[in-house]
């Protein structure tokens, strides 16, 4: 394995982190396992003041919190915001951004001004009211008004918070369309904070850049222009991409002057099992079940993990994969050893950790695929093995087991306000020391005080690893972090090519606010809020006027002398679903009794709650009994499968018109709109601990058409003659080329797989011949092919490497397979598509 790097501790940190990246390399089988190990050096704090506008109550309130001033980037960017100047601040995880946007937000509040802060997650919006909470300050009215807040509570936030926690939904549903009952609030408005920006990306980025300029809109009708502060990760050209979701002038300070620990990062890629996919291919062990024992190892050394995970279903798997493999310790180990006292304190504190012994290492062999979770650990069957055990001992020098499986739970979005309230208290006090969450705390919720992280799948960005990695850490601590490869062609990559990670600048923010499609509903909404005057227009982007004669031939608004109205009867707020596809939603109802459990939008029905699929609410599972989508009604009953469900899909492609084109090597690339036809054809039936398939059952659902964006790439007749001599399967090569490169465009655009689609044809009815498409799953595009075509020859390079350096003989799902292919990884050739994109590559030979 050539990549791999000798694991050496960490020299800033002998006492913690060495040990941890030890303790999980206690098993001799994991060695294999580490493809690179990353030093990333801690960072001295630097100075500390003041701006001589801040109140001497906030400061004194701050003191108490042991907070003595502002580090330079905090201070820069408070004080443009306090010159009236528009500012993002991008900076990595625990730099200290939230008080650089509270500092002068307080300030205004305590000045009689405003303040309206915006989050993606309510999680957030919570941790930051807390805090204001904690200042003491009896001026500052602060208040969350989500869809949490009681009915009863929202007049009393309407009539009397100054400083307003919501998020964009919030703003769109409620606020907007009822500023008049807002008006006060509106007219003093002085700041509006929009936190953990770089979310905003993508089909929903795009809906919020134009639910700003309504608000915008709203504020000028009462004579206020509050200035906006952003706050993001580390990402590209902040300035730019802050300009782009607001549509203003924006300073930018990306300088961090924070103090942060030394951060060991590990490259971790689970072993191939004996269990063969689709054509006989090999499947690695998941990474959910790899990142449940990982979690489970470092709790019962009292290690405070978060592990991340990409799927709700995923994050309750690790959570209850972890609690079942420390409840089998804590309840086997007794009845073998009865003079251990399972019942007793807690261990000393993590820094106190002894390094695992060698003779431990069967000791932590992680589960099989094919064992059970009630599998012993086979060292522990001595005496004798259980001296050589490091396990957690309280004062008494006694073995602190049993309360071990109950300090594991897990997080994500679905679950009640008051128990993700509790979740985060819990975690933040020491009480749990193992939680397996989405990305509903990745961002800047308050979890000081963590040993390690786990990554279980790369997150979709540089930025998303680097703010996921940074929750350990934080305060300064040193920390552990591991990125757990999933058994896909980008993570694959990732963890054999750590160059793409580190090192590198995180990826630009891309968006696309004059999406027509994206546009329409808003300006509807807009007209609806206050008539759309000729003046107004040109704050929605270029395309807003033709796109608003548009709307008036379609009947959607009436044009006036005055302006455009919305006359309909229904709520023109409900034409944009700002987190979703588009279209009517479909209602899940739980047959046998009725229940109404959640909504699903028209396009993701096909593919989310299809009849025959898995079906996951609030940690409750069910299987959809009937799709109908005449009704809009997905009939669901409760079922505990054990396997999880992907809809696969086949797609025709025709092309519209062509953007632009260059020349790449003899090919020919282009970036265009399209029309897709895609049908759902059947779902893939794959066992959740181990992903061995289980079958592949057809479905008879009607195509849908998409009209959206796509980069794509021609051979010419000469080059394909020439592979097709060599013996290469033509069609086999196109289709392994465009799975690879779906599955690595990832890197290159802040994209999910699942955002994005592709074809491959020998032939090609439109092009006339061999041709691999690219396009964005979303209606009018999203800004992900646009990315492709400008970086393509980088995109296209790594999805080369990508397959030649996967270990597999003729293709796996690490490298040319794809688990939404509709043709069942039919035809694949996985020596053709490096032949092919060689070929692609290849600089022009000069005559």
């Amino acid at each position: 394995m050539s990549d791999w790097k000798p694991v050496s501790s960490s020299a800033s940190s002998p006492h913690r982190v060495g040990p941890l990246l030890q303790h999980l390399l206690g098993v001799p089988a994991r060695h294999e396992r580490v493809t690179h190990v990353e030093h990333v050096p801690a960072r001295q704090a630097g100075q500390v003041r003041w701006p001589d506008w801040v109140s001497e109550l906030l400061i004194t309130r701050l003191a108490n919190r042991g907070i003595s001033g502002l580090w330079s980037h905090q201070y820069e960017a408070a004080d443009l915001a306090r010159r009236g100047r528009n500012v993002i601040i991008s900076t990595g995880t625990a730099s200290g951004k939230s008080l650089a946007y509270l500092v002068p937000a307080v300030t205004s509040a305590l000045e009689g001004g405003t303040v309206l802060y915006l989050t993606p997650t309510k999680a957030l919006a919570a941790d930051q009211l807390r805090g204001l909470r904690e200042l003491r300050i009896t001026q500052v009215r602060a208040a969350t008004f989500d869809g949490d807040t009681p009915f009863e509570e929202r007049a009393w936030v309407r009539q009397h918070a100054n400083y307003v926690l919501t998020n964009p939904d919030m703003l769109h549903r409620a606020l907007l369309p009822q500023h008049a009952r807002w008006s006060s609030f509106f007219r003093r408005l002085r700041i509006v904070v929009v936190d953990e920006c770089h979310g905003y990306r993508g089909v929903f980025g795009s809906h919020v850049a134009q639910i700003l300029r309504r608000l915008r809109r709203v504020c000028s009708r009462y004579g206020a222009a509050p200035v906006f502060v952003l706050a993001s990760a580390t990402a590209s050209e902040p300035a730019a991409f802050g300009t782009r979701l607001t549509g203003l002038e924006m300073d930018e300070v990306t300088s961090d002057a924070s103090p942060k620990g030394s951060t060991t990062f590990a490259l971790w890629e689970p072993p191939l099992t004996d269990l063969r996919g689709e054509g006989g291919a090999p499947v690695r062990r998941t990474a959910t079940a790899e990142t449940a024992d990982l979690l489970a190892d470092l709790v019962l050394a009292e290690v405070r993990t978060l592990a991340f995970v990409r799927s709700r279903r995923g994050a309750e798997t690790v959570a209850l994969t972890a609690r079942a493999k420390l409840e089998d310790v804590a309840f086997g180990l007794p009845r073998h050893f009865p003079h251990l006292d399972s019942r007793s304190n807690p261990m000393p504190p993590a820094e106190t950790l002894p390094s695992p012994r060698p003779e431990t290492a069967a000791a932590q062999e992680p589960l099989g695929p094919s064992e059970t979770l009630t599998t012993r650990p086979p060292s522990l069957e001595s005496p004798d093995d259980l001296e050589a055990v490091d396990l957690p001992r309280g004062p008494s020098g006694s073995v602190a087991l049993a309360d071990l499986p109950s300090r594991v739970a897990a997080y994500r979005a679905g679950y009640l306000s008051e128990d993700r309230r509790g979740l985060e208290r819990s975690l933040r006090s020491g009480e749990l020391l193992g939680l397996a969450t989405t990305n509903a705390l990745e961002l800047g919720v308050d979890v000081s005080g963590l040993d390690a992280v786990l990554i279980a799948g790369w997150p979709g960005t540089r930025a998303s690893l680097w703010q996921q990695a940074g929750r350990a850490g934080r305060s300064g601590k040193d920390a552990l972090a591991v990125l757990v490869a999933r058994d896909d062609p980008l993570d694959t990559y990732l963890v054999h090519h750590p160059e793409a990670l580190f090192g590198r600048p995180v990826e630009a923010i891309v968006l696309d606010p004059d999406n027509p499609y994206v546009l329409g509903p808003h300006l509807c909404a807009a007209a609806a809020e206050i008539p759309l005057a000729d003046d107004d227009l040109p704050l929605f982007g270029p395309t807003a006027q033709a796109l608003a004669d548009d709307l008036v031939e379609q009947g959607m608004l009436r044009r006036r002398p005055t302006g455009y109205f919305w006359t309909r009867r229904e709520r023109a707020t409900d034409l944009a679903d700002i987190r979703g596809s588009g279209g009517a939603p479909v209602q899940v109802v739980e047959s046998a009794t009725g229940r109404l459990l959640g909504t699903v939008d028209e396009p993701s029905a096909h593919t989310t709650v299809h009849t025959g699929a898995v079906y996951l609410h609030q940690g409750e599972t069910f299987l959809v009994e009937l799709l109908d989508l005449e009704a809009g009604v997905a009939l669901v009953s409760a079922s505990e499968p054990d396997y999880s469900t992907f809809a696969r899909d086949v797609t025709e492609i025709s092309v519209l018109s062509s953007i632009r084109s260059h020349q790449l090597g003899t090919a020919c690339l282009t970036f265009g709109e399209v029309e897709v036809t895609r049908q759902v054809v059947s779902y893939l039936k794959r066992r959740v601990q181990t992903g061995e398939m289980l079958g592949d059952e057809p479905l008879d659902l009607p195509p849908r058409t998409l009209r959206t964006r796509a980069v794509w790439w021609t051979l010419p007749a000469s080059e394909v003659a020439a592979l097709a001599e060599d013996g290469i399967d033509l069609g086999g090569a196109a289709h392994a080329a465009e799975h690879a490169s779906i599955g690595l465009l990832p890197l290159f655009a802040t994209c999910d797989r699942w955002d994005i689609g592709g074809v491959s044809t020998e032939l090609h009815a439109d092009t006339g011949l061999l041709t691999v498409f690219v396009y964005d799953g979303h209606e009018g595009g999203a800004g992900f092919a646009e990315r492709g075509y400008a970086r393509a020859t980088d995109w296209l390079t790594a999805t080369r490497e990508a397959i030649a350096s996967c270990e597999c003989e003729r293709g796996c799902p690490s490298c040319i397979q794809s688990p939404k292919c509709g043709n069942g990884n039919e035809p694949l050739d996985k020596a053709g598509a490096i032949r092919l994109l060689d070929t692609l590559l290849a600089p022009v030979r000069v005559a």
